[in-house]
């Protein structure tokens, strides 16, 4: 039975749906829309017109959530999520997520509390980063390595090399889950590479968003291959 769920995106983003496509199995179905920003505010959340009106277009196409993959959107002002989950739902008609609490729901998930941040962000975003996950899921954030991109489209770019050599700088023993947002930064097919290579749960902003979308279509079914979160699928904390 093929599963529908809604994606919207930032319209710089050139990467979930070349690797949800390919990574996803066929009985999980995206269906995308892009979302606007605030013109020249690099990291800028989404127009909130837009999360309304693009939320309803993907609402008729019957999708049984929708998810909102911007983590830097969340990191901009208190009750982000709420407010654009509130939009979102009331435009499709079905329950939604942001992948900045994804990856903090994943993280509790797991049962882990010390996590490193690495991501192409800048340094001032992952600041902003560090003090989300620290205040809303009391996370403690032993290490932070922003890759320093100026823009969403500028992350796209990026290689995974970039992830390895920051894992290997900045892992430590008392570092219980890498954690790498940045839904323009291509990672899913590292994922396993990476866990082997550090030898603990790597989450990602598009993994991440994957293991929120299949537990609330209550999936059990892990995907192998894409990260310890989505071969064990533990349930969302309460």
């Amino acid at each position: 039975m093929t599963r529908h769920f809604g994606m919207l995106i930032p319209s710089t983003n050139t990467t979930v749906e070349i690797e949800y496509t390919r990574l996803l199995p066929p009985t999980l179905q995206a269906h995308y829309a892009r979302v606007g920003k605030a013109e020249n505010i690099a990291f800028s959340a989404s127009r909130d017109d837009d999360l309304s009106y693009q939320s309803k277009m993907l609402g008729n196409a019957k999708v049984e959530v929708i998810a909102l993959t911007q983590t830097s959107a969340s990191l901009h002002e208190d009750g982000y999520d709420a407010m654009a989950k509130a939009r979102m739902t009331e435009g499709a008609n079905a329950p939604a997520i942001t992948s900045a609490e994804a990856i903090g729901q994943a993280v509790l998930a797991l049962g882990a509390r010390r996590i490193a941040l690495i991501s192409p962000y800048s340094e001032a975003v992952m600041a902003r980063a560090k003090q989300y996950y620290e205040t809303r899921y009391d996370l403690e954030i032993v290490a932070t390595a922003p890759f320093g991109a100026t823009d969403s489209y500028a992350i796209g770019t990026l290689g995974a090399e970039n992830a390895t050599e920051a894992f290997a700088r900045h892992d430590a023993p008392e570092i219980e889950v890498l954690v790498l947002p940045g839904g323009n930064f291509p990672t899913m097919a590292y994922i396993a590479e990476w866990e082997e290579q550090c030898g603990k749960p790597v989450i990602t902003t598009n993994q991440a968003v994957i293991w929120a979308v299949m537990a609330a279509l209550e999936i059990d079914e892990p995907l192998v291959g894409l990260g310890i979160l989505l071969e064990t699928l533990p349930a969302v904390p309460a």
